[in-house]
């Protein structure tokens, strides 16, 4: 009887390491190489990415990233939407939404970058000389000449939600677009324009430079899914390759939200912003001050896309039907949260 024992016992360890070495056999089976074109901007909203990039993350998923870095957010939606870049990162913008509606597929698949109540991304400001002569809130800007990136983007929309706070419209202001953020820094700096809506770094850099004063922050007034990660029609059909991505993204967003958000280890807080200074070529010091809030999970604010195509359709900056179930595609991060 003992023998018996003995010999089912020895059997059943055999089985288990037969068990484990499978399971060890399919962990460490190699993912397949992807090559993946990701169209970007240097803007601290694209932490998440750049931690991705730096710690190896995509590398644990088998992605390889072609970074593409372009100096304005429509161009980036419009080589996302005819698959020229596999994954674009940029603000949400009219032309996306455009673009989707007269037939082009194109995925909003994560957060960004939001506008969050305490979290510094974008804003309004004024040139110093108009705030020292009491240009400091909203209502003061009334006639002022406010410089934009371009009509249809994440900038004017932000303006125009902002003023209905006080009850006032875009009609209120003279909107001077000027194509790049570069741009409307230098129309700040040349008194050109009175005042602009910036994002970070470029927020900081203003202020530091002395040239610009702030004069309200965007998400203090309202929530705003201002930024996203958006796949190409092509991209999307490759659903491993996708939800691989979004599997890196993901785990990145978490690194991020500890050090940025929760802020429970000031060395793990340093070195995020060391990653990000990095790649947007600023100050360690300035990004610092300017991080913004992403979701922990890069889980989208799928019911501010709504609003953003009510808000677009009402200012006559879509043409064609376009319902939020059409571009918010939210399968890939949520496969990647299981």
């Amino acid at each position: 009887m003992k023998k018996i024992v003995a010999l089912l016992m020895a059997m059943c360890m055999m089985l288990a390491l037969a068990g484990c070495g499978g399971n060890d056999a399919k962990k460490a089976a190699p993912k397949e190489k992807v090559k993946v074109s990701l169209g970007m901007l240097r803007l601290t909203s694209s932490a998440p990415l750049f931690i991705a990039m730096d710690k190896g993350f995509f590398t644990e998923e088998g992605i390889e990233i072609e970074p593409q870095w372009f100096d304005a957010a429509h161009p980036i939606a419009v080589s996302t939407a005819s698959s020229k870049v596999n994954v674009g990162a940029t603000g949400i913008t009219a032309s996306l939404y455009n673009m989707a509606a007269n037939g082009q597929k194109l995925g909003i698949v994560a957060d960004k970058g939001r506008e969050q109540k305490g979290y510094s991304s974008s804003a309004l400001l004024v040139t110093t000389d108009n705030f020292n002569k009491g240009v400091k809130t909203l209502k003061d800007i009334k006639g002022k000449r406010i410089g934009i990136t371009s009509k249809g983007s994440t900038f004017q929309y932000m303006l125009g939600r902002i003023l209905e706070t006080q009850g006032m419209s875009l009609d209120d202001v003279q909107i001077v677009p000027l194509g790049k953020l570069s741009a409307v820094m230098a129309a700040l700096e040349s008194k050109q324009i009175d005042g602009c809506i910036l994002n970070e770094p470029n927020i900081t850099k203003v202020q530091k430079a002395g040239y610009g004063k702030l004069v309200v922050q965007v998400g203090d007034l309202i929530p705003y899914q201002t930024s996203a990660i958006f796949y190409s029609p092509e991209f999307m059909k490759n659903k491993d390759a996708a939800t691989r991505f979004m599997k890196a993204y993901v785990k990145a967003c978490n690194y991020y939200y500890e050090a940025a958000i929760e802020k429970k280890d000031a060395k793990k807080l340093d070195e995020v912003v060391n990653i990000v200074a990095k790649y947007v070529k600023s100050p360690a010091a300035d990004i610092k001050l300017g991080l913004p809030y992403i979701d922990k999970n890069g889980k989208l604010l799928a019911s501010d896309i709504d609003t953003q195509i009510k808000w677009y359709t009402a200012n006559k900056l879509i043409s064609g039907k376009l319902e939020a179930k059409d571009v918010a595609i939210t399968s890939f991060q949520e496969a990647a949260t299981k």
